[in-house]
């Protein structure tokens, strides 16, 4: 049986700006394909994925036009339009017929991460949500300064903290769909810290491969400047 994707193509892209006043971030473009095609090639021929939802919302009718029912891939395309913004985990709520356990990402990420491992760990160990980190470094780009009444006590230049996050890739059993409300914004961040406060374990598989965000200016061109060079191992495998 084939695998089931849920992309979030809904966005504004406001990072992006003024690129994604014409384009939706989806469609912005990574070498020769936009960034979302990127996606469904690697879901559908490298870890086989046969159906994919796209949850779309800001300009819908301009990424309807270039995938159509995705049979351009081999594969089965629909779409859940959202009439208002739901944010990350709202979406999930207006589509029917979802599968026991599915994939859920962003439709603006680069990576080599392979999704059918991190699919088929999420099935065997029969877990609710499951989320791909990532340990992202982050310098803060001023002199920081320790203070204490108005006294210096300590002194750091530019430090560097590591972060572990989220890459934006989850898999998701369907009693998720439970803690959802309908037709209302709700978020990754609602779900996760109602999962802390009812003590419903949520598991995290770190990955130290390739992760960009594209939907920042700064991976953004740093995944243009790459990807010609690692196209065929992000498409091909």
């Amino acid at each position: 049986m084939g695998k089931h994707a849920v992309i979030l193509a809904g966005g504004q892209g406001k990072r992006l700006r003024p690129y994604t006043v014409v384009l939706p971030k989806p469609l912005m473009p990574i070498g020769d394909y936009p960034i979302l095609e990127v996606i469904i090639r690697q879901l559908t021929t490298q870890h086989g994925f046969t159906h994919i939802t796209l949850a779309v919302n800001h300009q819908a009718e301009l990424i309807k036009a270039f995938f159509g029912d995705g049979s351009k891939w081999g594969i089965t395309i629909n779409y859940s339009l959202e009439d208002q913004p739901l944010g990350t985990m709202g979406p999930l709520k207006l589509m029917h017929e979802l599968p026991e356990n599915f994939l859920v990402m962003n439709g603006d990420i680069l990576t080599d991460l392979n999704f059918g491992d991190f699919y088929n760990t999420h099935v065997n160990n029969n877990c609710l949500f499951s989320i791909s980190s990532h340990q992202r470094e982050e310098m803060i780009d001023y002199g920081v300064l320790d203070t204490s009444n108005g006294i210096l006590t300590g002194f750091r230049e530019k430090p560097r903290n590591t972060y572990e996050v989220s890459m934006g890739i989850y898999m998701v059993s369907n009693k998720v769909l439970d803690f959802i409300p309908t037709n209302s914004p709700y978020g990754f961040d609602h779900l996760m810290l109602q999962f802390l406060q009812q003590n419903i374990p949520v598991a995290v598989k770190s990955y130290t491969g390739l992760w960009l965000d594209i939907g920042r200016p700064d991976d953004y061109i740093e995944a243009i400047e790459i990807f010609d060079q690692l196209k065929d191992k992000i498409l091909h495998g």
